[in-house]
């Protein structure tokens, strides 16, 4: 017996007594930023900013979850905080359903708790709920990736997601967490990884940034370097003109996920690279070191890079100015 997957964007069912996964009775609340994250990375105090504008703490956000919803959760965080505390090997070996799941689980946890804060400031108002339709498909498409933590599910074809992982010389106390809820893209930096993952593309950022990343294959990257690798990924994901569709058939006990084509359109799938745009983006990654917009389009028509020279090779250990001052 097959059973029913939950479809909480179909009513807007987002109640506090509904499993924010399974839709069943919510028994209790879940940090969506596990609790070892937050000791060990001392978050309990910084400060995050919502939608609304509101100020919260990284353990202000919390997902309402049934008891199996929580021992799935509760396994699966066991696994990857295993994982990413030995380092760069372990989390390079982690299945890569399993990394899905934990990404998701954060950055649909965010996408839960904003999409409650706008249901009581709309009631409030006394407003009709208004929420994009090209966004409702495109979250509650990854809710429904996610149920593979409780529910049989297998990927066909292309997986929706892609989900790359670099060795990053790091400082010891490294953490910068990043999302995009608009673009499903996503950010870490720890330890001595960085992970970039597009939770929703099907796996066209890679493939458009191909020549990239074949050239930082098997290189050690500087912080500097990495966060210029997100900046591309980022503000590709914002020029990313599809809005991916998926069939589900259930049969036998199993949900079977397969992707659209995304190609039956003569359009490009990404619109034009804006250089001036992207420079912008690459300001804000690179905040940490000083570097601003101006100086990144000294050249507009080449921006600055630490990841590449002006023959496109590779730079082996980049000197940005206050390096000493990289991210911590």
């Amino acid at each position: 017996m097959v059973t029913t997957l939950f479809r909480p964007f179909e009513r807007f069912n987002f109640s506090d007594k509904v499993c924010f996964l399974s839709g069943s009775e919510a028994t209790r609340q879940l940090q969506v930023f596990p609790e070892w994250m937050v000791d060990q990375f001392h978050l309990a105090d910084k400060p995050l900013k919502m939608l609304d504008e509101h100020i919260l703490t990284y353990p202000d956000i919390k997902v309402p979850v049934s008891e199996s919803a929580f021992i799935a959760l509760e396994n699966l965080e066991t696994e990857v905080r295993t994982a990413f505390n030995q380092g760069y090997l372990a989390v390079s070996a982690l299945d890569d359903l399993r990394l899905f799941q934990w990404i998701a689980k954060q950055v649909y946890g965010m996408i839960h708790h904003e999409v409650r804060a706008g249901i009581r400031l709309q009631r409030a108002s006394g407003e009709a709920l208004n929420f994009s339709q090209g966004l409702t498909q495109k979250f509650g498409n990854l809710h429904l990736m996610l149920q593979s933590l409780l529910q049989p599910m297998e990927f066909e074809g292309i997986l929706p997601w892609k989900i790359l992982v670099f060795p990053v010389n790091n400082p010891p106390a490294a953490f910068i967490y990043r999302d995009e809820i608009n673009t499903l893209v996503f950010s870490l930096t720890m330890a001595d990884f960085g992970i970039i993952a597009c939770l929703q593309d099907n796996g066209e950022s890679a493939d458009y940034h191909q020549s990239a990343l074949s050239k930082v294959a098997g290189k050690l990257l500087e912080p500097v370097q990495f966060e210029e690798l997100c900046a591309r990924f980022f503000y590709s994901a914002y020029i990313f003109n599809r809005l991916p569709e998926y069939s589900v058939l259930s049969a036998g006990g199993v949900h079977y996920i397969d992707g659209m084509p995304l190609r039956i359109s003569s359009k490009p799938v990404f619109d034009a690279w804006q250089v001036k745009t992207y420079a912008q983006v690459l300001e804000a990654f690179w905040r940490p070191w000083g570097i601003l917009l101006f100086e990144i389009l000294k050249d507009p028509e080449h921006p600055m890079s630490f990841l590449f020279d002006e023959a496109g090779d590779f730079i082996d250990n980049p000197q940005p100015p206050l390096s000493s001052q990289h991210p911590a």
